[in-house]
């Protein structure tokens, strides 16, 4: 059975072919408020990995919620309580295969009750194959960290901690890695201001870095904009008769 997955074969055809015989079927199962469906804007080319991502919710359809596929990616999502049994499969089954961690990152959409996604990146090298995970959170609930099934994570997870405020929890350093110390804020989420909130600076006086409110007025400039060629007033109208129109 093992030979279907043989590295010189095709990845993703190798799991459609797993996957129906298993005899997977669209039927989704629900968990919580999120409605576990299928993508519907399919493609014929992503065809090989809709059926990859349903052998997937075969296997583990308490914890994955729903999977898209587009544009030759799949992306499967899950709960925060179901991030590391999914990710744990994804490493270790012996169809997956993932077992670099490329990249840990946020997104943040202020309008929904969960306002941020923790997205990971995974690459299979055995299988030439890649495929993301999301879950999601709020301002007040964490994400458990994948640092005891990925070292590159310890790295990520810092990153997306600083520029949104993602709490991870059993991490084992999780501070700041791209701002400042004592930095206020996280730079972005959407709701922080472009302009940020202090202003960092060499003072020549003090001969060393200084950090000050941010003074966004300017001097008083008195523009004069007159010219002589500027009419004033609502002007006459000088043309001949001979030329008006009726």
């Amino acid at each position: 059975m093992l030979s279907r997955f043989r590295p010189a074969l095709n990845p993703t055809r190798c799991f459609a072919l797993q996957a129906s015989k298993f005899h997977c079927t669209p039927k989704f199962h629900t968990e919580a408020e999120v409605a576990k469906r299928a993508d519907p804007n399919l493609v014929d080319s992503d065809k090989t990995l809709y059926e990859f991502g349903k052998y997937l919710m075969s296997m583990m359809p308490k914890f994955i919620q729903q999977f898209s596929v587009w544009k030759d990616e799949l992306v499967i999502y899950v709960a925060p309580s179901g991030l590391i049994p999914v990710t744990t499969l994804l490493r270790d089954h012996t169809n997956t295969q993932y077992k670099q961690l490329s990249d840990v990152t946020g997104a943040d959409f202020p309008e929904r009750e969960y306002r941020f996604e923790s997205i990971y990146n995974l690459i299979s090298y055995r299988y030439n194959s890649r495929i993301r995970v999301k879950t999601y959170s709020s301002e007040t609930t964490p994400v458990p960290s994948l640092t005891s099934l990925f070292g590159s994570a310890i790295w990520g997870e810092r990153e997306t901690w600083d520029m949104y405020g993602i709490f991870f929890t059993d991490h084992p350093d999780l501070r700041r890695i791209l701002t400042d110390y004592g930095f206020e804020g996280h730079p972005l989420r959407k709701d922080f201001p472009i302009s940020g909130y202090v202003e960092v600076r060499y003072d020549e006086q003090k001969k060393r870095i200084v950090t000050e409110p941010l003074q966004m007025s300017q001097a008083f400039r008195n523009f004069d904009y007159s010219s002589a060629w500027d009419q004033t007033g609502p002007g006459r109208d000088a043309a001949p008769n001979q030329f008006k129109k009726d």
